[in-house]
């Protein structure tokens, strides 16, 4: 007698494809400090890089935004919100984080965004959130005090810290933004409002960086990798070819496959990454408290993200509203 077989449906491969590419945005992004963080003790300032970054993905993805250049018409302020918030601040302030505190470090405190979001919808817009959501908040409060060790008097650099808050902080305002950019008949193209969002990132940096004040040299010669020299070109290639642009187009590509909950989700495992990553190619090890509470932070945010209600259900919200279908994972780095 034949065994029945399972017989996979269109809709399974579609989530299997798309969470493929949530990992591979969670990837992509995770390996953005390990890569930065050589080219900064090398001799580029924080912002620099960041300017690299920006303007590099920025004329990759120009064609994107001439295609859709009717959203500066229609969505303005989505846009300016975009670049100033998810591109801009997120990166300045990320990137000026790792070079004072461990990358992992720096993206653990960046995922307190989701606790900060559920503060948002709960103290300003008077909202309810649901009782796991804040059970998420308590968790990633919690794992961070481990993470910084305050046991030990804030050991880490004060500055730095704050710094991945304001990472952090700037999540928060582009989350906010990609809630009211779901709203209305015509939502505006994700991957149309990354390209926009670039290239007035790299507007505003080129004002605060002041690129032609840059070391440039640098670029020419190599950097340390926990002793061993790579071509500077080389990381700075992977920053903007993989660490932004094949991040975010993945990961746009697998929130239309999955869910913006659920790739967001998968996203958590990006700080997982890049420790893991700057442990393995940076030495920079963490301790056993650290992980630890690396691990509870993350279990938070995932309890805070995967809590939210379905679109149009009437219950309390989690993570700042209803899913979203602009939101992308792994934004921050």
């Amino acid at each position: 007698m034949p065994v029945p077989t399972s017989v996979s449906t269109p809709s399974d491969h579609r989530k299997g494809v798309g969470l493929g590419l949530a990992l591979l945005s969670a990837l992509a992004f995770g390996g953005s400090g390990v890569a930065a963080k050589p080219l900064i003790e090398a001799g580029l300032d924080p912002l620099h890089v960041v300017w690299l970054r920006v303007a590099g993905a920025a004329l990759v993805m120009l064609p994107l935004a001439v295609r859709h250049r009717g959203l500066l018409r229609r969505r303005p302020g989505l846009l300016a919100g975009f670049g100033l918030f998810a591109v801009a601040g997120v990166q300045a302030c990320y990137f000026a984080a790792i070079s004072r505190i461990p990358v992992g470090v720096a993206l653990l405190v960046e995922y307190l965004a989701p606790a900060l979001v559920l503060g948002w919808v709960r103290f300003v817009q008077r909202r309810p959130v649901t009782r796991a959501a804040a059970v998420g908040v308590v968790l990633a409060v919690g794992g961070l005090a481990c993470v910084v060790e305050v046991w030990a008097g804030l050991g880490f650099d004060a500055l730095g810290l704050l710094l991945a808050l304001g990472a952090a902080c700037c999540q928060v305002g582009y989350f906010v933004l990609s809630d009211q950019g779901s709203d209305g008949e015509e939502v505006p193209d994700p991957l149309g409002v990354i390209a926009y969002g670039l290239l007035i990132g790299a507007a505003v940096l080129t004002v605060v960086a002041r690129p032609w004040s840059m070391e440039w040299s640098v670029l020419t010669g190599s950097a340390e990798m926990n002793g061993a020299p790579v071509a500077a070109l080389v990381l700075l290639a992977w920053i903007v070819l993989v660490a932004t642009v094949a991040a975010y187009v993945t990961g746009v590509v697998s929130v239309r496959r999955l869910s913006p909950q659920v790739a967001g989700v998968v996203a958590c495992l990006e700080a997982v990454i890049a420790t893991v990553l700057a442990w393995v190619l940076l030495g920079e090890h963490l301790s056993a408290p650290q992980i630890v509470g690396g691990a509870v932070v993350l279990a938070g945010a995932f309890i805070a993200q995967s809590s939210a209600p379905a679109k149009g259900s009437g219950k309390p919200v989690a993570s700042g509203g209803p899913e979203r279908e602009l939101s992308t994972p792994g934004t921050a780095a």
